[in-house]
């Protein structure tokens, strides 16, 4: 994400402009119609209507579509009446490819650092990285990751040993494993999530 496409896009840091939302949501709404199995029991317009009165939600939305995630709804909770977006692009999301783990990883680097790390862009995404449960369930819905891995939220008793964990998609199971924090590669991204 750039600096230029965020003061284009969202000129009061909370709302997109009329064309760019409506787009989003003809999107979001078609992708959620054509994978049902994602979220059985669940209606677009209870979604849309909390959409339209989330500005700042529908643009962290509009990140992870601008970004290549194709998020989608993958649940919800009643006790909160809140919706779960996830990353549900086939593979991990193209514009959030080639990226370490985390701040302190990239300031680690001496050379060969790597543009930006996937917690910096999912706190200037306003999305939270998956987790290795949420990883988990993603793969209920699909095959995801079969050719590419995706970076996880990594408990702190890992972090501070200085590796953080990814996971992808191979001979039919998913696998989670561990890397030093400030490797990257072009074939690593990561996916996110939003509560709505």
């Amino acid at each position: 994400m750039t600096k230029r496409s965020k003061k284009e896009l969202l000129p009061d840091q909370s709302t997109l402009p009329e064309s760019k939302r409506e787009e989003l949501l003809d999107k979001l709404k078609v992708r959620f119609e054509k994978n049902m199995n994602r979220h059985k029991g669940i209606e677009w317009i209870k979604i849309e209507v909390k959409l339209n009165s989330n500005p700042q939600k529908l643009w962290s939305l509009y990140q992870m579509e601008e970004t290549g995630g194709e998020p989608d709804v993958v649940g919800y909770d009643n006790k909160t009446d809140e919706y779960f977006f996830y990353d549900c692009s086939a593979e991990t999301p193209r514009g959030r490819r080639s990226v370490c783990y985390d701040k302190e990883a990239l300031n680690s680097r001496k050379e060969h650092k790597p543009q930006n790390s996937a917690i910096a862009m999912c706190t200037e995404m306003g999305i939270d990285l998956l987790t290795e449960e949420q990883y988990r369930e993603l793969q209920q819905f699909g095959k995801f990751d079969t050719k590419t891995s995706s970076w996880l939220k990594t408990p702190s008793e890992i972090r501070k040993l200085g590796g953080a964990i990814f996971a992808d998609f191979r001979y039919g199971k998913v696998f989670v494993y561990h890397n030093g924090a400030e490797s990257y590669y072009a074939v690593r991204g990561f996916r996110g999530s939003i509560k709505i």
